[in-house]
């Protein structure tokens, strides 16, 4: 099932629970990826488009976490936060930080890199195979550690 289907039934199951926080956050995805369609003239959404509207939506949330966060703005802030976990149930499992680490070991050996110059290399291939994962952020300075 696509993700815009599973969206449409979580609105549907938001709605008759009454959950707002839900509701907005869904409401938000599908809206993304109606737009995405529209500009790409109807034609099918994929699921690296997919992940990578979800993954956009999660990093632009967690930036008005933080900004709301420093200005004190709790009441803002925690909207933010349960919006961030509900788009976060509809990415694949994300990795955890030694699974991370296993997967670039394993992208530099197969590069050959063995100097922060080839992070270019390394990151080309991580950012493909580790899409949807993790956020590039946590790629790239793996990579860094790994490379340095």
């Amino acid at each position: 099932m696509s993700l815009e289907l599973t969206i449409s039934e979580a609105i549907k199951t938001a709605m008759r629970a009454k959950d707002r926080v839900a509701l907005d956050s869904l409401r938000a995805v599908k809206s993304q990826i109606l737009l995405l369609k529209t500009e790409a003239l109807g034609a099918e959404v994929s699921p690296e488009q997919e992940i990578a509207i979800l993954q956009r939506m999660i990093k632009q949330r967690k930036d008005s976490y933080e900004q709301f966060t420093a200005q004190g703005r709790n009441d803002l802030a925690e909207v933010e936060e349960a919006q961030m976990k509900v788009i976060e149930k509809f990415l694949p499992a994300q990795l955890s930080s030694e699974e991370l680490e296993a997967e670039i070991k394993q992208i530099i050996s197969e590069t050959g890199a063995g100097s922060i110059k080839d992070l270019g290399k390394v990151m080309g291939i991580a950012s493909k195979n580790l899409a949807g994962k993790s956020d590039g952020k946590s790629i790239s300075e793996m990579a860094k550690k790994l490379l340095s």
